[in-house]
Parts: structure tokens; sequence; C-alpha cells
């Protein structure tokens, strides 16, 4: 999880990547620590609470004006500490980066290729997506079933994660495994067969799951959002129309491949328990032959700056669908880490502003948020909400009152203080895990920040002013900058836009 996903404190933007974007609003807890319990320890547990309830119903009866205790002052957040890592690069321009992290005998393996949507044509709209599916359809020496099942017996599997500008391609194994897995990846990256059965049936999942997909008001608002934001550019498109998608072939397939994985657009990343010498050594001896290929594409987006607001019209539905956002700092600006702690305390937390107004004191929707969403040199604050038809103005006029109150008015510190422990504690914990360091690394070196930002983000975020979140605010998030995109009843949503003057005259 990278820096900008923090917009929500523990229910962030998770990254799917081939999708670009989905709001998690209560993430389930990390599987190693959920408990499992058998029928006779709840049953236990059960009589034990009700024990428990009991008593303290007893308590209470005996000394109804009893005072709550104060619950003890949360502790300073601290820095998190990025283990030391070496970096080396390959005579192919491939470059590597091994992080010891840990104790656990596991290794986390990712190859980062710089190339994605960002590389598409305007006919070839998620062929990098079908293209990234069909790596793990064989090899020219394995089959699908091999690699699985040896990726299996070296205690995980190979993952491919394709997204706007990253295909993401590794896998988790066991410690003295790693170096019989590397050589799997790079087969994986360097050897795909595609074969044309399955390129027919890979074709067929992604239709399928468009056609679902499209089917949500919530994704087709997120679909005319990014057309109306990103315009001409690649991002502006992940949903190709059928005949485009059955039009792919293999040898479109091959090509794109063959032009956008290379050596010279790659990192690959080892996080984890290893011998750093034996792991060097496989990547050498996996990757020392891969094509240098092209650098990667360097096309930021201009994103668009101007209040509109279009409206895609789904008869007779009985909720509306808002995207709504505008370009703001990207992670090079020095107002970055202000920005992060500006969109957490507007939108982006449970107890957030916009939150609490449109969802706990109005009533309008069940759970409104923001986040940053951000592409190299190009970032934009999104705030997204499935409101009852009805207020669909009135919701977007109480986002908007709650803009402009933070932008003319500093946030009491007590208010601004729970905000910034939160960010602070939710960065350190998403980075505890050789998956999560490998995240990080790579935002970092995608932004090229250096290992310092991950080092002071902590302090940084803390040192956040009252009057520096009013500033931000009034610099990167103008009203008359704001695009909106609804998918809703659209006479009914058009009728109250006039009347409470969304668009300005």
């Amino acid at each position: 999880m990278k820096p900008e996903h923090f917009a929500r404190g523990a229910a962030k933007l998770a990254k799917n990547r081939s999708n670009e974007c989905v709001l998690l609003r209560a993430p389930a807890p990390p599987r190693e620590i959920v408990t499992q319990f058998s029928s006779h320890t709840m049953s236990k547990t059960i009589r034990l609470f009700a024990i428990v309830a009991l008593a303290a119903s007893s308590l209470g009866a005996q000394d109804s004006t009893a005072r709550k205790e104060t619950p003890p002052k949360p502790g300073t957040p601290k820095n998190f500490r990025v283990p030391p890592r070496r970096n080396f690069t390959l005579p192919n321009g491939l470059q590597v980066t091994l992080v010891p992290f840990g104790r656990v005998p596991k290794v986390a393996v990712e190859l980062e290729v710089r190339t994605g949507i960002i590389d598409q044509g305007p006919n070839d709209i998620s062929l990098a997506s079908v293209m990234s599916d069909m790596l793990l359809e064989g090899t020219t020496t394995r089959t699908a079933q091999d690699i699985s099942r040896q990726a299996a017996e070296m205690g995980g599997s190979v993952n491919v994660t394709p997204g706007s500008e990253v295909i993401a391609i590794g896998g988790e194994v066991l410690s003295d495994r790693a170096t019989a897995f590397i050589p799997l990846l790079a087969d994986v990256v360097m050897n795909p067969k595609f074969d044309e059965a399955d390129l027919r049936r890979t074709i067929d999942k992604h239709a399928r799951n468009n056609a679902i997909a499209l089917s949500s008001p919530g994704t087709l608002a997120q679909k005319r959002f990014r057309e109306i934001m990103y315009g001409s550019h690649p991002f502006a498109h992940v949903y190709p129309p059928e005949e485009m998608l059955r039009g792919f072939t293999v040898g479109r397939v091959r090509d794109f491949h063959a032009k956008n994985l290379g050596a010279k657009r790659s990192r690959l990343y080892v996080s984890g328990v290893f011998d750093g010498a034996r792991i060097e050594q496989a990547i050498r001896d996996a990757f020392g032959t891969w094509a240098e290929g092209a650098p990667p594409t360097e096309s930021p987006p201009v994103i668009t700056s101007r209040r509109q607001v279009d409206v895609v019209d789904r008869a007779n539905s009985v909720q509306s669908s808002i995207w709504m956002g505008l370009p703001v700092a990207d992670p090079s600006n020095p107002d970055w880490v202000k920005m992060n702690v500006t969109d957490a305390l507007l939108g982006g937390a449970f107890g957030s502003r916009i939150t609490s107004n449109i969802r706990e004191d109005k009533g309008y929707t069940y759970s409104p948020g923001s986040f940053i969403w951000t592409r190299k040199k190009a970032s934009m604050w999104v705030e997204t909400a499935d409101v009852t038809s009805n207020v669909t103005g009135a919701s977007l006029t109480e986002i908007f009152k709650e803009i402009d109150r933070l932008r003319t008015e500093a946030p009491p510190p007590a208010e601004l203080d729970g905000i910034k422990n939160n960010l602070a504690g939710v960065f350190t914990v998403v980075n505890s895990s050789r998956y999560g360091l490998i995240n990080q690394l790579q935002f970092v070196d995608l932004h090229g920040l250096g290992d310092e930002y991950v080092t002071n983000y902590v302090k940084n975020i803390l040192a956040v002013t009252p009057e520096d979140v009013r500033a931000t605010a009034e610099r990167h998030l103008d009203p008359q900058k704001i695009s909106i995109a609804i998918v809703g009843t659209k006479k009914d949503i058009e009728k109250q836009l006039g009347e409470v003057k969304v668009i300005p005259p």
C-alpha cells in the first residue's frame, strides 16, 4: 500500500491495478491475526461474556453515578526506520533492490515493470491487462499447471497485477526456496507462450468482468470521471467496447509484450530473510539474458481543472453515484505530506468532516470518502459518495461548504492531532510486512523521493499545523476547479443542481 492510499485511516484506497480504484469501507483484519474459534471455545466465550455482563449490570445498579475512567492518552508515534537496502544494476539495465527484513523464514520477490495503461493506444484499451493475465497461462517450457504447482511447492504462488504505469509480477515463498523461485519468475516474464486458445478464454473472462462491473452505477461514475479528468490520455479509458476487446490477436499481445516488458524499465525487489550472495547470483543467472528493451514511458497526464458537472442518466435510480475532484500536489511537490493530512481531515477518514456531515448529521449516504489518486507527476483529490437520489444537490452543497470552511478556517488543534496520529500509525503498520515495505520502496523509487521520505514521513506528518492545513486547502482545493460526474436519474438530478446552484453562473 502506498502513501496516497492513507486517505481513510484504517479503511484505505486499495490498489486494484486492473480497474484501478476500489474503496474498502471496512477491511477485514489481516489473515494472520484472525482468531479461529471452535464451537466449544465459542460457547465458553459466550457464557463468560454473559457472566461479565451480569456483573457489570449489578455494579451499575449499585452505583449508577460512577464515572467512567478516562482512557490513557496515546503515545507519540515513532518514525518508521527503513531497513538498510542494497541496490545494484545488471548490465542489461535491470535494477535490483535487496532488503533484509524480519525473522520469519519467508521472502517476497516482486518485479515492477514500468508499463501498463500508459503504453496503450486508443485501440488497445485493456491490452496490457490481457497480456498480463496471459503471462500465467504458460511459458515455452512450462504449462500453467507447472507454474502453479512449482510455486506451491515453494510455499507460495506467482501473481501478476497490471496497473496504470506499473505491472507487478511476483510472489512470496519460503526462504530456502527463494533461489528456485527467481528463475521461475524470470521464465514467466521472459518466455510466455501466448497461445490462441488461452487468449480466447482470457478475452471471454474480461468481457464477463467488464459487463458485471459496468452494471454498477459506481463503476459508471468512475468511468465517466476518468474520461472527463484525463481527456485524451490513455489513463482515461479502462473499459473497452467488446468489439475492440474481441479484436485482440496473439500477434498484438506478443507485440505489446516485446515492446514494453524489458530490463531497462524494470526493478526487482526482494524482501525478507535470505542469503544475499545466493540471491544475487540467482538474479544474475535468471535475468542476465533479458533484453534491455526501451526505457519507461514518461507521459504524465494533464488533469482537467475547471468546474463542470456531467450527469449520466440511469433512469429510475433511487441513488446517485458521485465522483468529483481536481488536480492537487503530487509526491514531488513540497505540499504532498500536508495534502495527505488535509485530505484525511476533510474526507479521507471515518471521522472526517464530509463524512460526519453527510453521513452522520444528514443521513444522505452510508459511506462517503475521499482520497488522493496519484500517478507519476500527476495527482488529484477525489471525493466519492452514493447518496439518496432526492438529496443529490444537497449533498454536493454540503461537500462544497466543508471545502470552503477548511479554506477559510484553520481546524482546531485537537481535531487535527487525531487525524495526524491516525495517519502516522497506519503508515507504520502497513509498512511492517515484506510486501508492505516493497510497495513503499516502489512508491519512493517511482516518484524519485529517496529513502529519507519514508524515514521522515511520521515526523513530517506530526509537524503539520492547523494553518498548514488551511493554507494547503486554499492553494489546492479551489471549488471552481472541481469536476463532477454523477450517475442517476438525470431529470431529477439536473433540477436539484439548478436549485442549489452547484454550477456557478
